[in-house]
């Protein structure tokens, strides 16, 4: 599943390549891949002749504003459109098409401005959503996913002592814990196991038992990385594409996820692999103590 970088890295890519592009027409081709109220129709009805707008993520979701042409009535030359929301989940990504090519099976949302340039949203394990949320309307009430988001890792509130409030008492593995979203927003499998490296602590160690030195220790590395990582357009192991069908180039930099059996970068000792929280978690033991 595309984690905060790969989620950021299309999110900078939509912002680049949706500037000032106003959705003549769009097709929804699979409707389940439209998770808000009314379904596709509504969809439809609610971007077609809009303006995309700002594009905004938080955790792994992004959403963009709309803007469409006022009405008569009204003095300005654009109104709210409300916004529209998305989630990759596992396999979804953003295709940009220049040429009128036919569309892959795993097609599931098109959209067409007036020159009929393309977006095309391609789902190969079809869990991605897709919503939009109407004018005056708050986000988090349609995608309501929102409401259960822990701090950003990059934001004011992500702090040491929120950690230690956090983990007080706590039995379960740091690395279960840093896998909740509601405690950290963004972070999935490949960062939680290469901040718990960089960081030198057990994945398995039980998120109360850290004190404060090894707490903020992990939070700094946890944004080095996730910052590493956005810089080189996130990690492709498998699906991850930009807009641009680039893969992200930080897999070549990871130093334990998906190494298993091979040396650590550290010391020389074979990585080894276990499951925790239903996630293979990749680690050092001689380094992560």
């Amino acid at each position: 599943m595309p984690e905060l970088p790969e989620v950021e890295t299309v999110r900078r890519g939509l912002a680049d390549r949706l500037a000032q592009f106003v959705i003549s027409d769009l097709e929804v081709c699979r409707d389940r891949a439209i998770a808000s109220p009314g379904g596709a129709e509504c969809f439809e009805l609610g971007l077609v002749n809009c303006r995309v707008g700002q594009w905004t993520r938080r955790g792994k979701y992004l959403y963009a504003e709309l803007h469409r042409p006022a009405s008569a009535e009204a003095d300005a030359g654009e109104e709210s459109g409300g916004y529209w929301g998305v989630h990759l989940r596992m396999t979804g990504q953003f295709q940009w098409v220049e040429d009128d090519t036919p569309a892959c099976n795993h097609t599931r949302v098109r959209f067409w401005n007036a020159k009929g340039q393309e977006l095309r949203f391609v789902d190969l394990r079809s869990f991605a959503e897709m919503w939009w949320v109407p004018p005056a309307v708050a986000v988090e009430s349609v995608m309501t996913g929102l409401k259960k988001l822990g701090p950003e890792p990059f934001s004011q509130d992500f702090k040491t002592q929120y950690l230690q409030e956090r983990f007080k008492g706590s039995t379960r593995s740091i690395k279960a814990a840093l896998l909740d979203q509601s405690i950290v927003a963004g972070t999935g499998n490949i960062y939680a196991d290469e901040s718990l490296f960089a960081a030198g602590i057990r994945p398995q160690t039980a998120a109360g038992q850290l004190n404060r030195k090894q707490l903020d220790k992990l939070r700094v590395c946890l944004i080095e990385i996730l910052e590493l990582s956005i810089g080189a357009g996130g990690t492709t192991f498998s699906d991850f594409r930009d807009l641009e069908g680039v893969n992200g180039n930080y897999g070549g930099q990871a130093a334990v996820y998906r190494r298993t059996g091979q040396p650590c970068l550290k010391c020389g000792q074979a990585i080894e692999r276990i499951k925790l929280a239903g996630r293979s978690t990749h680690w050092c033991s001689n380094c992560q103590t």
